[in-house]
């Protein structure tokens, strides 16, 4: 396939990015009216549910021969990386909006990398160093009073918050199974790591107070059809994308289109959600980006 279409693995990196900044968009829809918890059980049963007819396709088998600590240590990893990471990510999106929370998700380079080297005893270059300092000076112009765009102070505060939390425990996440990526079916793990993050939110809903509110958001509405496309397009589409860019391109290619997806993020809460674009929000968004490639690429 390579071969018949060139270039095959850079189209499918893009549209990684296009297809996550499009489930960002019906995610922010979504949430108008689903709650973060609902929302992200309801996107990890349809993913579950699609993994393992794709699985089959890809003759990856449902039992392959596995450590019993290897598999604990996935499920630990999809009990944080998505049983709390993604509720937070929904919550921070919330509270933000999508264009604001695209300039926080370029703290994640800098969370990998600093966890890779307290983790993986891995080093960190100059111009690492000088990607992570202009990330931070975009996020901090970025929610500035003057480029928040007189979001409540409250709502500016616990959004960035539950947006950097989520990125932390999601870097943590990956740090746990990152040794066993190269040996281990990638869509298994990826089922797995589902199953460890719905154990994690079975437990918070059956013991949340308000649980019978919070599912009942998931009622067939108005929102419900940006749930489904959501979850559709943003846990599922943008995972086989994903898988399909790093078979086909060099990994730098892939990571370097990947990280674009703020870009598209940025452009589509304009278009699509009518969120305002100011010269502080450009400017900040462009500095994020070009940190990400120093931080991911030195």
């Amino acid at each position: 396939m390579s071969d018949s279409i060139p270039y095959i693995g850079e189209i499918f990196a893009l549209l990684t990015a296009i297809t996550w900044a499009w489930g960002v968009v019906l995610f922010k829809k979504s949430g108008e009216t689903v709650h973060p918890i609902a929302l992200n059980i309801f996107k990890n049963v349809l993913a579950m549910v699609l993994i393992l007819p794709t699985m089959h396709l890809f003759g990856e088998t449902l039992l392959p021969p596995v450590p019993l600590r290897d598999f604990l240590l996935i499920l630990a990893s999809g009990a944080i990386g998505i049983g709390i990471t993604d509720t937070f990510f929904f919550k921070s999106l919330n509270l933000l909006g999508a264009s604001l929370s695209a300039i926080i998700d370029c703290l994640y380079s800098p969370f990998v990398i600093g966890l890779s080297v307290l983790w993986l005893g891995e080093s960190l270059t100059v111009l690492q160093v000088l990607g992570v300092i202009i990330i931070l000076s975009a996020v901090l112009t970025a929610t500035s009073r003057k480029g928040s765009d007189m979001i409540p102070r409250r709502n500016l505060l616990l959004g960035i918050f539950y947006g950097v939390s989520s990125l932390a425990m999601l870097a943590v996440s990956l740090m746990l199974v990152k040794p066993l990526l190269d040996r281990l079916p990638l869509l298994w793990l990826s089922e797995v790591r589902l199953i460890g993050g719905m154990i994690v939110l079975g437990m918070v809903i059956a013991l949340h107070p308000k649980r019978r509110c919070i599912m009942a958001t998931l009622a067939p509405r108005e929102g419900w059809k940006y749930s489904l496309a959501g979850s559709f397009v943003g846990a599922y589409l943008t995972f086989i994308f994903w898988l399909a860019g790093m078979k086909f391109a060099q990994v730098s290619v892939v990571a370097a289109l990947n990280q674009t997806s703020n870009i598209f993020i940025f452009i589509f809460a304009a278009i699509f959600l009518r969120e305002s674009i100011n010269r502080r929000r450009a400017a900040a968004i462009l500095m994020g980006v070009a940190g990400s490639m120093l931080v991911t690429f030195s």
